[in-house]
């Protein structure tokens, strides 16, 4: 069989030519994958945070809204614990509640309790001030929700009808 002999203008790579070659795809691949890594961390953790954005703003508007119309305000903390009370033009009394059961918001009426807010964190969301408020105060409620390493705290200040 014939061998093919090599004409002198005829080169193959060498070994260090290969070796830098080796080591440059591999610099490129390493800063892809790098890319790669901080785009799908910066999508999560934006995700997570609109998700406590969405939460806390949902769990102001329910309190806002009750807190409102509320002639009598009482609050106690360590667990949260809202109660809102008031009577209506037709003469019927409505008592609110919400309370933090684990990580989610509780709105409860009558016998029937729902599902306000998820995610809330029950050690950074409170009302101020302590105690009930007798027409003139204002009510600050302090929520807080997190989501993995992300968190999101907003306040709410409302003045109660006066009673």
């Amino acid at each position: 069989m014939g061998t093919k002999l090599m004409h002198r203008n005829e080169r193959g790579f060498t070994l260090i030519e290969l070796l830098i070659a080796i080591a440059l795809a591999g610099l490129v691949t390493a800063g892809i994958t790098y890319a790669i890594n901080q785009l799908l961390t910066i999508n999560t953790r934006a995700s997570n945070h609109m998700v406590c954005v969405r939460q806390v703003q949902q769990a102001g508007k329910e309190v806002s809204k009750d807190a409102l119309q509320a002639q009598q305000v009482t609050y106690t903390g360590s667990p949260f614990h809202l109660n809102l009370t008031w009577t209506d033009w037709g003469g019927l009394v409505n008592n609110i509640t919400y309370t933090i059961n684990g990580t989610q918001l509780l709105r409860s009426e009558g016998g029937d309790s729902r599902v306000i807010a998820e995610y809330i964190d029950s050690d950074r969301t409170k009302c101020e001030p302590v105690g009930t408020l007798q027409g003139g105060g204002t009510l600050a409620f302090t929520v807080t929700a997190a989501v993995g390493t992300e968190s999101e705290t907003r306040i709410y200040e409302v003045e109660p009808r006066p009673g």
